[in-house]
């Protein structure tokens, strides 16, 4: 943790959970704050709350609230619109929304609702965003994109014949495709933005098995003090995410599946750019986007 005003970091979600914890590290390092939420009226009553109860006057942070359904494509790129339209640079980029063992569903646009929110939206909305990544970074201190992922993306596999699990579904299997397509995508787009020479790193990590409302539709929740017990509580579960953020240690060392604040062994397609560009060109198709690295939409 150390003081860097003057940059700016956008979250997804925020308003709960890990999310809160980690605006809370974000803003003690006096770094201004851009939350991606589904209702910003109640997120920000949310936030404001536990700042003060943390002894952070609301009023010495530099928090912004706009509306966003990560699982809906429009909705990302309404959002994205407003972000550029207000901001020229985005120091970091945390994709940290998300949703797990969720009944079936299938959103408006046609996609399995893990994949919709998990990976989907955070892709594009990582498309829509680089130009403000890249005049962020520079060769000294690199822009930075974060997924938050989880260590059930190494049992995890891509169906390309059925993405989105019409054919046979099961939660789990949904949750790890989701969590797995994210550490692919993040190991793939560090390879580009080496390969390019553009002042972005990216990565994804494990925040750890953390007590938290994702855990609404698991077995657990008929066991809450097992949860209490045995997993890690939301503070734990944001130090992760902030190292993966701001570390000095990290500044070249992109392309890593970090958990517990270190690089950890990943999925066997991890190391195996074939398989990241496949999965990579697949949601280009899927989402239509013609040039991921160059268009300004």
């Amino acid at each position: 943790m150390y003081k860097q005003p003057g940059k700016i970091a956008l979250i997804t979600g925020g308003n709960r959970g890990i999310g809160l914890r980690i605006v809370k590290k974000l803003v003690e390092c006096e770094i201004e704050v851009i939350l991606g939420v589904r209702n910003p009226i109640d997120s920000r009553k949310a936030v404001e709350a536990y700042l003060e109860h943390a002894k952070i006057p609301a009023a010495s942070c530099k928090l912004h609230y706009e509306q966003l359904d990560i699982g809906n494509m429009k909705s990302v790129r309404e959002f994205a619109t407003k972000i550029k339209a207000k901001f020229d640079k985005i120091h970091l980029l945390i994709n940290n929304a998300g949703v797990m063992s969720v009944p079936f569903k299938l959103t408006d646009e046609g996609f399995e609702s893990h994949m919709a929110i998990n990976y989907y939206g955070h892709f594009l909305l990582t498309h829509l965003l680089l130009p403000q990544l890249r005049a962020a970074g520079s060769a000294e201190c690199k822009a930075r994109v974060v997924n938050v992922s989880s260590c059930v993306h190494k049992i995890g596999e891509i169906d390309y014949n059925d993405i989105n699990k019409i054919k046979n579904y099961y939660p789990a299997d949904a949750y790890n495709q989701s969590k797995l397509a994210q550490v692919l995508f993040a190991k793939y787009l560090n390879l580009i933005f080496e390969e390019e020479g553009m002042p972005i790193l990216s990565n994804s990590l494990h925040p750890g098995v953390v007590n938290t409302d994702l855990f609404e539709h698991s077995s657990t929740n008929y066991i809450p003090w097992i949860r209490a017990l045995l997993f890690k509580n939301p503070e734990e579960g944001s130090r992760t995410v902030v190292y993966a953020a701001i570390a000095p240690k990290l500044e070249t060392r992109g392309g890593c599946y970090l958990s517990n604040c270190r690089e950890a062994s990943s999925h066997r397609h991890w190391n195996n750019s074939v398989q990241c560009e496949k999965l990579f060109n697949f949601t280009c198709d899927t989402l239509r986007i013609d040039d991921f690295f160059y268009k300004r939409n």
